[in-house]
């Protein structure tokens, strides 16, 4: 019996870049070279706990935090795999103090720059908890030929023109958006290749889990508290209570939520003034992905992609995934405060 094969993560931005209103290629080639590097990080994930690439690093990123040794070597991976590529005259990673410009012959007329954070969750590989890698894609602003700035990073988050995450899970999957719809390929390891498996995903309009940290619970705004005691009360008429799923790696948790419907939230608390999460390395290309899939994200009172970044590594309150959830977290936190 005859089956149908499977279109590879290649045949289909080929097919669809007429969808791309700049050079058809160029964006075509970015995409390969972050398919390549994620399939290369996938391969050190998988024997993480054979090798000796556990473990800190013994030093700390800008953030404050301490770098895991595979944290390091994603980044390395990624920055390579980007700077091999014409395409790119700049990348910002979370893991570096400043963005990274590529002013070599190669790159001098290039027009795009990547914000990446290269291994989101790292943390959790030691307990074999699913990982991953979160990308955004800009134009520049500046003038091509000269050295890309800081005003092509700080980009408010509707100027992307492609953003996309891998998980790295039971099944490793790259799921992005042009603009045009979100799709999701996973890797078959037999042959090496992402064949297309989740065309068009749709968040659900309205979903039954929440995923926050309730450990920092006391921290929490008032009207953040109001909404969690409104996702634990039992109502039957609005199907509550709700599931509580927390797994504490971004990717993970906003991927189930896109797939099944639900709200991720990381408000503003004491412990973390402005919020813990990224707006240019984790809000903007995720609120992108799921604006796309028919959802919402937000700061609680703003759309995050309406932001005006003013740093680099600035950090803002998230409230993200199905419309109707994240809406009513909005009513909470503009009647209770934030």
């Amino acid at each position: 019996m005859r089956t149908h094969r499977p279109v590879t993560l290649g045949e289909f931005i080929v097919d669809k870049q007429n969808e791309f209103r700049y050079a058809s290629g160029e964006l075509s080639q970015l995409l390969t070279s972050i398919r390549l590097a994620a399939k290369v990080v996938n391969r050190e994930i998988n024997k993480a706990g054979l090798a000796d690439i556990l473990g800190a690093m013994g030093s700390e990123n800008v953030q404050g935090e301490k770098q895991m040794k595979l944290d390091v070597y994603a980044n390395d991976i990624f920055m390579e795999a980007l700077k091999n590529l014409g395409e790119v005259c700049g990348v910002a990673s979370e893991e570096e103090d400043d963005f990274v410009i590529f002013n070599d012959e190669m790159h001098k007329d290039s027009n795009y720059v990547v914000l990446m954070d290269p291994l989101d969750g790292s943390s959790n590989i030691d307990v074999n908890v699913s990982v991953g890698t979160i990308f955004s894609i800009y134009r520049r602003v500046t003038p091509s030929g000269t050295p890309v700035k800081l005003e092509d990073f700080l980009q408010p988050g509707n100027k992307q023109v492609a953003a996309g995450y891998v998980v790295y899970g039971s099944s490793t999957m790259l799921v992005y958006t042009t603009g045009h719809g979100v799709n999701g390929f996973t890797l078959d390891p037999s042959i090496g290749v992402f064949c297309l498996s989740h065309p068009n995903m749709r968040v659900p309009e309205d979903g039954k889990i929440y995923s926050v940290n309730e450990g920092n619970y006391v921290h929490f705004p008032e009207g953040v508290k109001k909404y969690i005691k409104y996702c634990q009360e039992n109502d039957p008429a609005t199907n509550r209570p709700f599931t509580s799923r927390y797994i504490g790696s971004l990717v993970s948790d906003l991927h189930r939520n896109l797939l099944k419907g639900g709200i991720y939230f990381y408000p503003r608390g004491t412990k973390a003034p402005n919020g813990k999460l990224r707006l240019l390395y984790e809000c903007n290309p995720l609120a992108f992905i799921i604006e796309q899939a028919g959802g919402k994200a937000s700061d609680g009172k703003n759309r995050i992609m309406d932001i005006d970044p003013t740093e680099l590594h600035q950090r803002v309150p998230y409230f993200i995934g199905s419309t109707k959830m994240v809406e009513k977290a909005e009513e909470f936190i503009q009647q209770f405060g934030d």
